[in-house]
């Protein structure tokens, strides 16, 4: 085991058993949402993966210790302590450790220690991807990068609608990264359920989904697999309510100069801003929805 690698008991006691496991990201808890809010969605996306069969293992950095399983009085840590949290990427980790300095988690890391702590399946938000205009700024998230060379599964709702679908799609494709449509066959943008962009393969059940990944790591790729799990109906936002926020959003971006790792907080604290808290609840909404499929997709795989 990686030397720098904590597993909870719960999440270790899993694994040895061959129960299956969810990884959780925990940017969305310092990063994404306010205060008390935040904590309140991470521990019931937690009690949501544990009514669907699984264990879950919220990822973060804490003390310069890699952990895979937060304690209740972690998240409320993270929690409290918002955004004074560093936003930990692959670059990141080396020197939060060293400096035993605490770190959230984007999707990148943790597929990096849910991998270490082999976990195969995580659910998260959105996936960053190709930022607009990164044809100039080379913008582009190292989520990406991961997925091309990471075997871990992530079910998502789809890329945020703040980035460029098309060419994230583009750059996923290069990379040989299948992105699978769970129940259709369009690209689901986050708050909307439709982009105007396809996927590559839709699937219809866990097993099917869990039947892909078994045949994945037995080909012996070593990248991962994207799934996109479309918002539920009620929850979905009228795509030109959200496409007005975003643009508006970038707006504003851009004329008090946030870029790098800075604007993807910005633009969706922005969005809920401007969208009078509607799309604070949808991401909550899509979160747990993802929290289903994937304890249901890990219960299959671990049969």
């Amino acid at each position: 085991m990686n030397t720098y690698l904590d597993i909870s008991p719960e999440v270790k006691k899993a694994l040895d058993e061959g129960k299956p496991v969810v990884a959780l990201e925990s940017t969305i808890i310092s990063h994404g949402m306010p205060y008390p809010k935040n904590v309140e969605t991470a521990l019931l996306v937690e009690q949501t993966i544990r009514e669907n069969g699984a264990v879950p293992a919220t990822i973060a950095v804490i003390g310069g210790r890699l952990k895979a399983g937060l304690s209740r009085e972690e998240i409320e840590y993270l929690g409290k302590t918002g955004r004074s949290v560093a936003k930990a990427s692959r670059r990141d980790l080396p020197a939060l450790v060293a400096r035993k300095a605490d770190g959230a988690t984007t999707v990148a890391t943790t597929m990096i220690i849910a991998h270490m702590a082999g976990i195969n399946i995580f659910a998260t938000g959105g996936i960053g991807g190709v930022h607009r205009g990164a044809e100039v700024t080379m913008d582009i998230s190292a989520d990406l990068e991961e997925l091309a060379q990471t075997p871990v599964m992530v079910v998502c709702a789809g890329a945020k609608s703040i980035l460029d679908l098309g060419l994230t799609l583009e750059y996923l494709e290069t990379k040989g990264v299948p992105v699978i449509g769970y129940g259709t066959e369009e690209l689901p943008a986050f708050y909307t359920r439709r982009s105007g962009f396809g996927v590559d393969y839709r699937v219809d059940s866990p097993e099917e989904l869990a039947g892909f990944f078994r045949a994945q790591r037995g080909l012996g790729y070593k990248g991962g697999m994207l799934v996109t799990n479309p918002i539920p109906e009620q929850y979905a936002m009228e795509k030109e309510v959200i496409d007005a926020a975003i643009e508006k959003a970038l707006a504003e971006a851009k004329e008090q100069g946030i870029h790098g790792k800075e604007t993807t907080p910005f633009l969706l604290a922005k969005v809920v801003e401007l969208t009078g808290g509607e799309s604070l609840e949808s991401n909550i909404q899509l979160v747990l929805n993802n929290a289903r499929l994937a304890a249901r997709t890990a219960a299959e795989l671990a049969k």
